[in-house]
C-alpha cells in the first residue's frame, strides 16, 4: 500500500474506541497508544490516520473519505476472548460494542451522505469484562490487549487488504 492515496489522504483510517476512566473500556484508547507509538518505529505512519474517541459520532463517516480500508478498536461486553476480528457492512442499528453508534452504523452515515460504498471496513473487538467508572483495565483485559496486539502487528506490517480479508476469515 502507498503511504497516501492520489487525493493525499492516508490509505487506512484506524478507530480507537473507549473510555479511559471505565476499566475495560479503556481497551481501545491503550491499543491506540501502542499502535501510534509501533507506527512510527515501524516508519509505517504515513500509511494510517489514526483517531483516538469516547464513542463513535455520526461525524467520523467523513474520516472516511478517500480511504482504502477503515479500523474500528473497541472493547467488547460478551465479545468472545480473547477477541473477534471481523469484516463489516453498512447497517443502522448494529451494537455488539459498549457505544450508542455502532460502526456499521457509521459506515451507513457514509453511504448516506457520499452516495457511494464505504471502503471495506474492519473490527477488532477484544473482551472486556469490567466496565466501573474510576477502576483500572483488569488483569483478563491486559491479557486480551497483548493478543489483540500481537495480531494487529502482524496484520499491519503492511497493511493489505487481502491480509486483512483472509485474517477476517480465520478470526
Amino acid at each position: 500500500m502507498s503511504a497516501a492515496s492520489g487525493n493525499g489522504v492516508r490509505p487506512v483510517v484506524v478507530f480507537a474506541i473507549g473510555n479511559p476512566s471505565r476499566g475495560d473500556d479503556a481497551i481501545g484508547p491503550l491499543i491506540y497508544a501502542r499502535l501510534t507509538a509501533w507506527l512510527d518505529a515501524q516508519g509505517l505512519a504515513e500509511s494510517f490516520d489514526l483517531y483516538e474517541d469516547f464513542q463513535l459520532q455520526i461525524e467520523h463517516a467523513i474520516d472516511l473519505k478517500g480511504r482504502q480500508m477503515a479500523l474500528f478498536i473497541d472493547a467488547g461486553d460478551n465479545t468472545p476472548g480473547p477477541f473477534t476480528f471481523s469484516r463489516i457492512a453498512p447497517h443502522e442499528g448494529i451494537a455488539h460494542t459498549s457505544h450508542a453508534l455502532p460502526p456499521e452504523s457509521v459506515l451507513q452515515v457514509y453511504r448516506q451522505i457520499e452516495g457511494e460504498e464505504p471502503p471495506p471496513a474492519f473490527v477488532l473487538c477484544v473482551r472486556g469484562e469490567q466496565f466501573g467508572l474510576g477502576k483500572p483495565p483488569g488483569a483478563a483485559a491486559e491479557s486480551h490487549i497483548e493478543q489483540a496486539w500481537a495480531f494487529l502487528a502482524e496484520i499491519c506490517h503492511p497493511p493489505e487488504l487481502a491480509v486483512w480479508m483472509k485474517a477476517a476469515a480465520v478470526a
